[in-house]
Formats: structure tokens, C-alpha cells, sequence
């Protein structure tokens, strides 16, 4: 096996955010993993967010800044008591900046199986164009 196939089997750890000065409440906040993916058309963002429920989930734009945010409620029922605890519960945060190619009225958000998917459409002038060419 190859370090890139090694790798690829390796699980992932939550990574925990490293300023945690951004914080205005107690407790872990995590930096979701996140892929990119581009068409002519659009854009796709999946971010991994396991343990959080739709309802637990924030999505908003300001000022071209793009502000995700997902908590992890504890999965204990709270009659029962911690004999070994290695799932960490906290919340998730990241931000990206838009640019201007991003149509932010048409941007679609869906979350399945601990992953958020965000389809970023491109406005039309940007996605590319074929121009017709008459005979003469």
C-alpha cells in the first residue's frame, strides 16, 4: 500500500479551532473538514459535521461572508454515567469568503449523514458562454 492510500484509510480527528479567543461561550469549537468542488456552473462545498441535526445548524451570509455553525448535543442519555468517553461533543464553525461570481440568493444547503452539502450557483455572467457563428 502507498503513504497516499495509508492515509486515505486513516480516520480523521475533529480538529479543534485554534483561536479560541473567537469564542463568546464556553466550550470545544471544532473546524469542520471541508472539500470544494467546481463546475462551470457552480460550486459544491461538503463539510464534515457528524453528530449535528439540522436544527442544530446555522448557515448565513454578511458582507460576502459565508458563516457556518453546528453544535453536537452529548449522545448519553442523561440517566447514564461515563465509564470510557472518546466522542467529543462541542461546536462546529467556519467561514469563507464569497466572491462576487457566487449568486448568494440561489445557494442551497443540505445536511445528510453528518455531511453538509452547499451548492454555490455562479451568477449568469460568469459561467462560460458559446457564441453562435453565422455563415457569411
Amino acid at each position: 500500500m502507498t503513504d497516499t492510500e495509508t492515509k486515505a484509510l486513516q480516520s480523521k480527528e475533529k480538529v479543534q479551532l485554534s483561536a479560541p479567543a473567537e469564542q463568546t461561550k464556553p466550550g470545544i469549537v471544532f473546524t469542520p473538514a471541508v472539500d470544494i468542488f467546481e463546475t462551470e456552473k457552480e460550486l459544491t462545498l461538503l463539510a464534515d459535521m457528524p453528530g449535528v441535526k439540522s436544527d442544530n445548524l446555522s448557515i448565513a451570509i454578511n458582507k460576502n461572508v459565508l458563516t457556518m455553525t453546528g453544535e453536537v448535543d452529548a449522545p448519553e442519555d442523561k440517566d447514564e454515567i461515563d465509564v470510557l468517553r472518546e466522542y467529543e461533543t462541542g461546536k462546529y464553525f467556519r467561514e469563507f469568503t464569497l466572491s462576487n461570481e457566487i449568486d448568494q440568493s440561489k445557494i442551497d444547503a443540505v445536511l445528510k449523514d453528518g455531511v453538509l452539502r452547499l451548492t454555490l450557483p455562479k451568477v449568469e455572467a460568469v459561467k462560460p458562454k458559446k457564441i453562435a457563428v453565422k455563415a457569411g
